[in-house]
């Protein structure tokens, strides 16, 4: 009986002498930078949301247009919470080229959304005045509204002008050699960058077609027909210029209902409004974490 134990004891001494666990869960962990950061899946996540957008027909709809400029204030604070990452400072440093030209686009992307901001509220002011004229039958003083609506017009032309010029170019038209995290980072990048052109040229050529003329509006439409993707008019910003001058013809009935499209109008400008101020406070941040990537 005792010989028996004696043996039993032994295999315990075998089992210890083999430490295999340690092994497997050091191979398992071998994979797990090979894996994209979850700020840049989040942020190619928001790429995909804008593609997805624009992929629709052209923005009729105030809704439709609003919808598209926060799905770009995502993209764009996403972008910013890449830039603070070590992986993507040190991607901008060796390209100094890159990073100066992000800077300029998105200080013309800036400039472009502060001036839309100072052209709605001209045209604000401009309202106001003119619901006073509507009240009182004034046709004279309806004459500065319609020259607010030419003017933001021509505005709007201008900045797609600007913007354009922004999506002519790449800024990555030379080969990248960096390792494959950084060529994901640098197209997610790229991707920000046009997908601002695109959501503001939807934003600028809605507004100058919908504040144009109407024979000016249509005029435009033609002019771009050939093109493979065209804005169109904003449906609740357009409004009846005609009956804007038969003023005095028109009961009070009418007025009234001319008031209150003036006021839905009014209503769907501060929207937009409103959600592109928050697109120009993201651009604003994304170009001061550049600027501390390329002076810290």
């Amino acid at each position: 009986m005792v010989g028996v134990f004696g043996r039993s004891l032994s295999f315990p001494n075998k089992n210890q002498a083999r430490p295999k666990p340690p092994m497997t869960h050091h191979n398992r962990s071998v994979s797990l930078p090979n894996r994209s950061h979850p700020l840049l899946s989040n942020l190619i996540d928001q790429l995909s949301d804008l593609d997805a957008w624009s992929s629709l027909p052209p923005a009729r709809s105030s809704a439709r247009l609003a919808d598209g400029l926060s799905r770009l204030r995502n993209a764009l604070d996403s972008l910013d919470d890449n830039l603070q990452l070590p992986q993507a400072q040190n991607l901008l440093r060796g390209r100094p080229q890159l990073t100066e030209k992000l800077l300029e686009d998105f200080l013309r992307f800036a400039d472009a959304y502060g001036i839309f901001q100072s052209s709605v509220l001209a045209f604000k002011e401009a309202q106001m005045a003119a619901h006073v004229a509507i009240r009182k039958k004034d046709e004279s003083k309806i004459a500065s509204y319609m020259k607010a609506r030419k003017r933001i017009h021509k505005e709007m032309r201008d900045l797609t002008s600007s913007i354009r010029c922004v999506a002519k170019c790449d800024i990555l038209r030379e080969p990248d050699h960096s390792l494959v995290p950084d060529t994901e980072l640098a197209a997610a990048i790229s991707g920000v960058v046009k997908a601002t052109a695109s959501v503001s040229l939807a934003l600028f050529d809605s507004f100058a077609l919908s504040f144009a003329a109407r024979r000016s509006s249509w005029s435009g439409l033609l002019r771009l027909s050939k093109k493979a993707k065209v804005d169109e008019p904003i449906e609740e910003l357009q409004c009846t210029e005609e009956r804007l001058w038969s003023l005095r013809k028109m009961k009070d009935e009418e007025v009234r209902e001319v008031l209150k499209k003036m006021e839905e109008l009014e209503g769907w400008v501060e929207c937009i409004e409103s959600v592109s101020e928050r697109v120009f406070r993201s651009l604003i941040s994304a170009r001061v974490s550049l600027l501390n990537i390329l002076t810290l």
